[in-house]
């Protein structure tokens, strides 16, 4: 499961999802792209089990590059607590997705192989997705 190895503060303002992503936005390591169509949070669990899809789906013969990081944490209080006493303990990892930004890439495959493994991957995210090529407009 992806976290940080530290950060600066322990419980975290939300961060925004909504507009379009300023970097980011291009291909730069693979041939092929899964860009978000939407904003959203994309917890470190269903990053994990995009990677997973994807490089299962190649049999580990391509190259997957994982661009978003969950580095903003979410709170919980726990169940059958009264309201007040401060904000709940971090307990989940997020990473935020804006629209247009790149969330995966695929290298070192033909595009059928690219489009099959994105599209098992995009299945096990919470936003929509597009498949892109490189050097192809946002």
């Amino acid at each position: 499961m992806l976290m940080p190895n530290r950060t600066k503060w322990r419980r975290n303002h939300r961060l925004s999802y909504e507009g379009h992503a300023k970097a980011g936005t291009y291909i730069a390591f693979g041939q092929y792209g899964l860009v978000a169509d939407e904003g959203g949070y994309l917890s470190s669990n269903e990053l994990e089990a995009a990677r997973v899809a994807m490089t299962r789906y190649m049999d580990r013969g391509g190259k997957v590059w994982i661009r978003v990081f969950p580095q903003l944490n979410k709170t919980a209080k726990p169940l059958e607590v009264r309201m007040g006493s401060g904000k709940g303990a971090p307990d989940h990892w997020v990473a935020v997705a804006q629209k247009g930004r790149i969330l995966f890439e695929v290298g070192d495959v033909d595009e059928a192989t690219a489009r099959e493994a994105l599209r098992l991957g995009a299945n096990k995210l919470s936003v929509k997705t597009r498949f892109v090529k490189k050097g192809e407009a946002k």
